[in-house]
């Protein structure tokens, strides 16, 4: 099965769960992996991917170099950075390589530590209508030489990415990222 057609096939499948949120890592080896969150929400697509850039608003600052999420920043176009900027310093952590409004947005990016490790990775944001809901899938995939041993990063990438998943859910069906007090 071609590299297309398993992404291709991995993002109908979560598209067709159209329940409750769904989370896994569907392949992992020394030289890639490939995580899927999926979550159908109560929300138009137009809505849903107006807040995507709002990076700020939903992403965690405990998983920024600078401590503070205010200072991340999402252009949804071709060739928008996906960027940090603090007092002393600033880093692109991607770049946006595709933008179809209201239906995906995908950018080239090795988050966080996979940097360092020079290799490659893709992450795409695809909404599906469903009715009045939107069937939200985060997909990422990270590539690179064998002796990346990037399997044994994949748990830590889809703990962080869950839970930038989880919040920007919550944020879309609550207007807060952060899940309620106990």
């Amino acid at each position: 099965m071609t590299y297309l057609l398993r992404i291709a096939l991995c993002l109908l499948l979560a598209a067709a769960a159209s329940a409750a949120a769904h989370a896994e890592i569907n392949a992992a080896a020394s030289d890639g992996f490939l995580i899927v969150h999926s979550a159908r929400i109560d929300a138009a697509p137009a809505r849903i991917y107006a807040l995507l850039p709002a990076i700020g608003r939903w992403w965690s600052s405990s998983h920024t170099y600078s401590g503070d999420a205010a200072n991340l920043t999402l252009d949804p176009e071709a060739g928008g950075c996906f960027c940090e900027r603090w007092k002393d310093g600033s880093i692109a952590h991607g770049r946006v390589i595709l933008a179809l409004r209201d239906q995906l947005l995908r950018i080239d990016t090795a988050l966080g530590p996979l940097q360092s490790k020079a290799v490659t990775g893709v992450l795409s944001f695809q909404l599906v209508p469903d009715g009045k809901a939107t069937v939200l899938t985060l997909a990422y995939r990270a590539n690179g030489a064998s002796a990346s041993a990037l399997d044994k990063d994949a748990s830590a990438v889809d703990r962080v990415l869950g839970e930038q998943f989880a919040r920007f859910v919550r944020l879309v069906e609550t207007g807060k990222p952060d899940p309620p007090a106990p």
